[in-house]
């Protein structure tokens, strides 16, 4: 069963975007102030710019949206908040992007298995306990000490599976 998260995938029916988004800042609001750390004014304006949408976006596609907001800022301005909202688990590098995107679990500890679609780049965070626990087991036969578990799977998401076949027809 998907978690409301899991279930939320931007383009799908009934996806409602804007609810996602005050969801994700609302809970990363309240995170930074039980943790007593500050979600800065530029941090909340990275993490909103994140959540714009599914799709991963890079470090100086962040940096263009917020110049007209930030007129100051720089690439290390940029690169600090990621940091800062790396650290609070409020969103996920994707490695082989070498992008950002907005965690969906951000309330607690967890591995990550990354849906990434090839065509439309949108990114989809899964729990997958079975896959992580699976994982788990083999690392644990080879006696290897993990800092970090994330899995970037790319392919074709339903919706563009869906598209596509439609367009064929």
């Amino acid at each position: 069963m998907n978690t409301p998260a899991e279930a939320s995938h931007s383009h799908s029916s009934g996806h409602d975007h804007k609810k996602c988004v005050s969801e994700a800042l609302g809970t990363a609001e309240h995170l930074c102030v039980v943790r007593g750390v500050q979600l800065t004014p530029i941090r909340h304006q990275v993490l909103e710019l994140i959540w714009d949408s599914h799709k991963a976006v890079k470090a100086y596609e962040l940096l263009d949206r917020i110049k007209p907001l930030q007129n100051a800022a720089k690439p290390a301005t940029i690169y600090r908040a990621l940091d800062f909202l790396i650290e609070q688990g409020l969103i996920h590098r994707v490695e082989s992007l070498n992008a950002f995107v907005g965690c969906s679990c951000s309330g607690h500890q967890h591995e990550q298995l990354l849906l990434i679609c090839n065509n439309c780049q949108e990114v989809e965070e899964r729990s997958a306990p079975d896959v992580m626990q699976a994982l788990s087991q083999e690392i644990k036969q080879a006696d290897f000490i993990v800092h970090s578990k994330a899995i970037e799977i790319h392919g074709i998401c339903a919706t563009c599976a869906q598209t596509m076949s439609s367009e064929q027809a």
